[in-house]
């Protein structure tokens, strides 16, 4: 296996914080490797760091000569004055330093060291580096390639960043959440994508199913330390389960022998005074086994839901539009009590304008919206996320409550409420930009909670939280006693939490799916291949061929065939007179220039009319 880095004894620490300590670890040629961890556990740190964004305490990293690493970051952010196109120039990489390089050799009196910057960028296939560009951003939906980047969304943004990364076909591809923001259509593309690219990947992210089909390794950072297991996610929180059954074993024998031990040093020392020293030795390296906790805290969302009454909302013929694009047109709908609904729909498509209609930030064109008295809303929203980056996190939740009320008479203090989200009393007094975004959106979910709604609406609530923290917050809203409405890209979180789905198509055509995103996925594509096949024997009729009978070439693909002869006879022998004409050390700077660039693109049309060529071919000797 070639190396693309080693990692040796890396440890990196902010203060008191110890994110990793002496973690060694290598990624190889094409390995697809998903790291997991707690928020605030080091995740994007470890990334920074490797991207060659961050410095570290200690380590060594060693990476392989001439790698190209391709890096998406959580949170990219580029100068207001680019437009999207100029953005995937923007960030330094060896192609977009080459073509600098030649546009100011270009520039330059006598254009020194043309002819190896001409070889070099044949070599990189940098002249067609904006193509490719302009490629991938179509694929991702942002066909504006002169917009203003400053005008674009933060998902739009993340799309530009993404298209960056991908543009310059890396040895090594690093991506932080690339699914943040992705509608599921992308994300299903983009899964294609690396499944079909030939890279090493390195990659984090809270999209199980994303990860249990990119992924083949699963590294996880625990208490400073990084574990490896080598298959997907499915078998990751198999072998995790054995790792911490065997851990509580070791932990509770050296508990057994540690009290035994214990009793042994506390006599006199005169009574062990002729003891060998290794036993004392030996007994404090016990002692640290004894102690060993593998922290298994979580997120306990024992928040009591308010009672709700019968009568949940009714919609009646309501529409809304802006300009030319519609969002609802004469919609109906009466929301059961208990029910839990998922909302899907590429972006634009207008689900959050159906949230801030239903939540009363919008007013709908026409029609009416009548909501039951006991319904208490609890929203979380992208745009909700603001908090004073100078106030304490136990200030944050102290502003809306000092007492929480659990139920069955139940109360916690605002201290203890914080605990019960991983907020230990130091980090309660931490000031909020001190906060990773993980633990800035747990903090979220727990000013959402504490007031007792009856009725939640979660907008993109996966984004940026821990696998570990999904897990409990999908068990939380399974058993959650109001209703429910979860818009969101993550598949597997809205299978494991809701009970249908409202399928936004856009232009105002919603439709009610009765399942969760996997069922409707699959009645999807059998619909589709039903459509299919309903059509194809309509097309087979003409061109259907008996078994027993050779086909025959049509006219017009006998004229193509004689045309291809020729054609690829002029192609080649011009290919051969541009290969001379770069050798004769006779042409211009622009003549040389105009060649260099014609050369790839005969060598492609002439591979692409060989391959019809030998289509034909087969075709007329009947094979």
């Amino acid at each position: 296996m070639v190396s693309c880095l080693q990692v040796e004894g890396l440890t990196k620490s902010f203060g008191d914080l110890v994110l990793f300590e002496n973690i060694t670890f290598g990624i190889f040629e094409g390995q697809r490797i998903g790291l997991i961890a707690r928020n605030g556990s080091g995740k994007t740190t470890l990334l920074h760091i490797l991207a060659g964004r961050e410095g570290y305490d200690q380590g060594n990293i060693v990476y392989r000569r001439d790698l190209r690493i391709g890096y998406l970051e959580q949170d990219p952010v580029y100068p207001e004055g680019l437009t999207v196109l100029e953005a995937c120039f923007h960030h330094g990489n060896a192609i977009v330093e080459l073509i600098r390089e030649y546009e100011r050799c270009m520039q330059t009196e006598g254009h020194p060291g043309l002819e190896e910057l001409l070889s070099r960028m044949d070599q990189e296939k940098a002249w067609d580096y904006e193509q490719k560009a302009k490629q991938i951003l179509t694929q991702l939906k942002i066909q504006d390639f002169d917009r203003p980047i400053r005008e674009l969304s933060g998902g739009q943004m993340k799309r530009v960043a993404l298209a960056n990364a991908l543009i310059t076909e890396p040895d090594l591809l690093i991506l932080d959440e690339p699914t943040n923001h992705l509608d599921l259509d992308m994300i299903e593309w983009l899964e294609e994508y690396l499944r079909r690219a030939k890279l090493s990947l390195l990659m984090v992210t809270h999209d199980r199913y994303f990860l249990d089909r990119v992924c083949s390794e699963i590294m996880e950072i625990e208490n400073q330390r990084l574990y490896q297991y080598k298959g997907n996610y499915s078998y990751y929180l198999e072998k995790r389960q054995e790792r911490i059954e065997a851990f509580r074993t070791e932990t509770e024998r050296a508990n057994n022998l540690y009290k035994t031990e214990l009793e042994w040093m506390r006599r006199m020392p005169q009574a062990r005074g002729h003891k060998a020293k290794y036993r004392e030795d030996a007994f404090y390296e016990l002692e640290k086994v004894a102690r060993q906790r593998i922290r298994e805290d979580q997120v306990r969302l024992n928040v009591k839901a308010s009672y709700i009454g019968s009568k949940i909302f009714e919609a009646e013929h309501l529409y809304k539009s802006f300009g030319k694009v519609k969002i609802l047109e004469d919609f109906s709908y009466v929301f059961a009590r208990y029910e839990k609904m998922g909302i899907i729909g590429n972006n634009g498509t207008g689900k959050s304008t159906f949230i801030k209609i239903l939540t009363g930030h919008l007013l709908p064109d026409s029609g009416r919206l009548d909501i039951g008295e006991t319904v208490r809303f609890g929203y979380y929203s992208q745009e909700g996320l603001a908090f004073d980056e100078q106030m304490k996190v136990i200030d944050v939740v102290q502003d809306i409550a000092e007492v929480i009320e659990l139920g069955n008479g139940k109360k916690l203090s605002a201290s203890q409420f914080l605990q019960h989200f991983l907020f230990t009393p130091e980090t309660q007094h931490n000031y909020v930009y001190k906060l990773s975004g993980g633990e800035r959106r747990r903090l979220y979910l727990c000013t959402v909670l504490m007031r007792n709604p009856n009725f939640l609406i979660l907008d993109e609530p996966t984004n940026d939280l821990d696998i570990l923290t999904l897990n409990v917050l999908e068990e939380y809203l399974r058993n959650f006693k109001g209703c429910l409405i979860v818009v969101s890209h993550d598949r597997y979180f809205m299978d494991k939490v809701v009970d249908h789905l409202l399928v936004f198509n856009g232009q105002g055509d919603i439709r009610d799916f009765p399942g969760n995103y996997t069922q409707y996925r699959e009645w999807k594509e059998r619909s589709e291949h039903q459509e299919k096949e309903a059509v194809q024997p309509k097309k087979e009729k003409n061109t259907r061929v008996r078994l027993n009978e050779k086909r025959k070439m049509s006219f017009k693909e006998k004229r193509e065939f004689e045309q291809l002869e020729q054609e690829i006879s002029d192609l080649e022998e011009e290919k051969k007179q541009i290969e001379e004409a770069l050798c004769s050390g006779t042409l211009s700077v622009e003549d040389l220039t105009e060649k260099s660039k014609r050369l790839p693109q005969l060598t492609e049309l002439i591979d692409e009319k060989t391959f019809r060529w030998m289509e034909l071919s087969e075709i007329e000797n009947g094979t």
